[in-house]
């Protein structure tokens, strides 16, 4: 019984100190920590009774006693606490040193002055809430008394000399910090303790000590303070106020707040403006708020990254959650998640992507579909296919034609999550209701184009079930971006065909559109026949290479698949790029409206003879098939076939390529009809006129 009342009351302690992370902070030496049962980080000040003098257990005892009464968001915030006879723990929240955190960010190229001003606002509060509000005189500013969250905030610490300003009325009276430490004498002000001046005169003198040394390292004397040195342009007509020689002059820290942020000052920025309305965001209108979710994504770039990962992150998250902050909130947070880990980006922000993704608002589902690339990959397969694609495959029966054709390139970037139900057999269902019903043109030629691209994903049973009938019912489109789209469809995936199927089943279909109306058209049809056609004759004149051409037909498909899709990815991006206005006798305003090396929506044409042996024929892909308000990515690719050897030779996307061929061939063409005009009027004769 007696050994339960003599238990050290350390080891019941609800937290840990860690070894070898001590620093020296005054009279108290500071640890890192966490708490035993969660792991929570923490701060752990540390004093050693027996190992300090009666005046230094004085001032740690006070210290011990303020922590616990004060709270502000800008002074270092009290967790817990322990008291025996042989120590005192204090825990607060995980902070490091100022002095430490400017050495840190000086091996990194130096703190920004956008971290130091919103670091200055917050002290500087601190101390007017001292001495305005609280009657109290810090008597220790420094930059010994500052410490840096993970964040990035400053907090106002080292309270062990913090008295009221009429003095203590049970008469204790603390020792000021040079009777202590005879080295702090050299931040007294110059004036006499007792002289005429108004109460906070030697803290803000303090408060120019610690600009000072911010900007300029440790102090060396006190004569020292009249050298500028570092300190900004924008900030020396108030710091000279602070540490001026009259104690009368210099401003209560409240007015010094208010006069550096005037227009011009130094705490007059975007910045400071950001993490005032982020302090007082759940009292701001719900227009204020979206209004500064909008701003917020632009100046993020300019923003610390601790700031953004602790401290705009979880507001952003708080105010989806509850604050119903909706899509505005999507584009900063893609940002900031920029700055996570793979483990940090898993735990904070892809369950509030899954939680978005139920979400009826239409501009978020369609912000969602648009950005999914910056996010694909944290997604595991199993949060795909049971809580993001049963929610994603709503879009494909949307009334929106946005909202349908985000969703099909959508499927480039979660087709290789899918599972074998939701990819074989969910997903083909609705492509081929899109391919057959879908009253948009534009949106009927994606899905037939995004088929394409994930063919390589499907099994071999519904490659040879879906693919041939897919792309020869896009064959029969009204839409002629859709008909090339089927055309090039079978030749992006002509490893997946046997001869017998290219003969009985492909060549027909291509043969049937080659008198299309559209001229486009019928050229991409013919090159196509052509590269079929090569690899019938070569299997013909020597059967045994059939498995040769197979293999290599196979070898070659990952790589044409994977560039192929990879085009489409990175055009995820737009949603509007080229409009085409309706013409009459075209379905769904097939007809480009305008030609031009600038405005040129025709595939470029080719040749009509036969390759030769060995010669890589290309093959342009189709360009922009845009209807007047629905518009998608532009479709700018080739493929290179031999005509010798048929196989795929490259995939890719030569938008500035083709641009500027296309506007050489225009310039050659008009030079040609000139030149044909001016011999149509044959010579002109010096002088001869015109007779009537």
């Amino acid at each position: 019984m007696w050994s339960f009342f003599a238990r050290d009351p350390v080891k019941d302690f609800a937290y840990e100190l860690l070894p070898d992370s001590q620093e020296k902070s005054g009279i108290w030496t500071l640890h890192r920590g966490k708490r035993k049962t969660n792991g929570e980080p923490v701060s752990v000040f540390v004093y050693e009774v027996t190992q300090g003098t009666e005046q230094q257990t004085q001032l740690a005892k006070a210290a011990f006693k303020r922590m616990k009464t004060l709270r502000h968001p800008n002074i270092l915030a009290y967790v817990d606490g322990l008291e025996t006879e042989k120590s005192l723990y204090l825990v607060t929240e995980q902070v490091t040193p100022l002095a430490v955190h400017l050495k840190a960010q000086a091996e990194k190229g130096g703190s920004g002055e956008l971290e130091v001003s919103w670091g200055l606002h917050q002290i500087v509060k601190a101390l007017s809430f001292l001495v305005n509000d609280c009657h109290l005189l810090h008597n220790n500013l420094g930059v010994w008394s500052v410490f840096v969250d993970r964040a990035g905030e400053w907090k106002l610490g080292g309270l062990d000399h913090v008295v009221p300003e009429q003095g203590d009325p049970t008469g204790v009276s603390l020792p000021a910090p040079k009777a202590v430490y005879p080295e702090m004498e050299k931040y007294d002000p110059p004036e006499m303790p007792n002289s005429s001046g108004e109460k906070w005169a030697g803290e803000v003198w303090r408060l120019g000590c610690l600009i000072w040394e911010v900007f300029n390292g440790p102090l060396p004397r006190t004569s020292s303070l009249r050298s500028l040195g570092k300190i900004p342009k924008a900030l020396v007509p108030h710091y000279c106020e602070l540490v001026g020689a009259n104690p009368r002059a210099r401003p209560n820290p409240a007015r010094f707040l208010q006069n550096s942020r005037a227009p011009g000052g130094f705490l007059s920025n975007s910045f400071v403006e950001s993490n005032l309305f982020l302090e007082e965001i759940q009292i701001k209108e719900p227009a204020e708020k979206q209004q500064f979710f909008q701003d917020l994504s632009d100046n993020l770039d300019s923003f610390p990254e601790d700031f953004c990962k602790h401290k705009v992150l979880p507001q952003l998250l708080t105010a989806f959650e509850f604050g119903n902050a909706g899509a505005v909130v999507l584009t900063p947070l893609f940002k900031v998640g920029k700055f996570l880990s793979a483990e940090e980006y898993q735990q904070k922000i892809i369950p509030v992507i899954v939680k978005m993704f139920s979400s009826t608002d239409r501009a978020m589902r369609i912000r969602l579909l648009q950005q999914m690339e910056q996010f694909i990959q944290y997604l595991n397969e199993a949060a795909v296919n049971s809580q993001i694609f049963p929610h994603v495959v709503h879009g494909f029966t949307d009334t929106n034609p946005a909202i349908r054709e985000q969703t099909v390139k959508s499927m480039l970037l979660l087709a290789p999550k899918l599972n074998e139900t939701n990819l074989n057999q969910e997903l083909m269902r609705h492509f081929a209701r899109l391919q057959a019903r879908d009253e948009q043109g534009p949106i009927r030629c994606n899905t037939t184009v995004c088929l394409g691209k994930i063919a390589s994903y499907l099994n071999a049973g519904t490659r040879q079930r879906v693919l041939i009938s897919a792309f020869s019912r896009a064959t029969k489109d009204p839409f002629p971006a859709s008909r090339s789209a089927g055309v090039l469809g079978f030749a992006a995936t002509h490893n997946y065909y046997s001869v017998t199927e290219i003969a009985a089943r492909i060549l027909p279909t291509l043969c049937a559109i080659t008198i299309d109306p559209d001229k486009s058209v019928r050229d991409q049809a013919f090159k196509a026949i052509k590269s079929f056609l090569t690899k019938l004759e070569t299997v013909s004149e020597d059967p045994t290479k059939l498995a040769d051409i197979g293999l290599r037909m196979n070898r070659h498909a990952a790589g044409a698949s994977s560039s192929w899709a990879g085009w489409a990815v990175t055009g995820m991006s737009s949603l509007t790029s080229k409009l085409i206005r309706n013409a009459p006798g075209t379905e769904g305003g097939a007809a480009a409206e305008g030609s031009g090396p600038d405005n040129d929506t025709s595939p470029t044409s080719a040749t009509d003879e036969a390759p030769a042996p060995g010669r890589v024929i290309t093959v342009d892909l189709f360009d922009s098939c845009n209807i007047v308000g629905l518009t998608t990515d532009s479709f700018e690719m080739r493929v290179e076939i031999d005509a010798a050897e048929p196989e795929v030779l490259s995939f890719f996307i030569p938008k500035a390529e083709l641009s500027k061929k296309k506007r050489e061939e225009r310039r050659k063409e008009l030079e040609a009809k000139r030149a044909e005009r001016k011999a149509a009027k044959g010579p002109l004769k010096l002088g001869a006129r015109k007779l009537d």
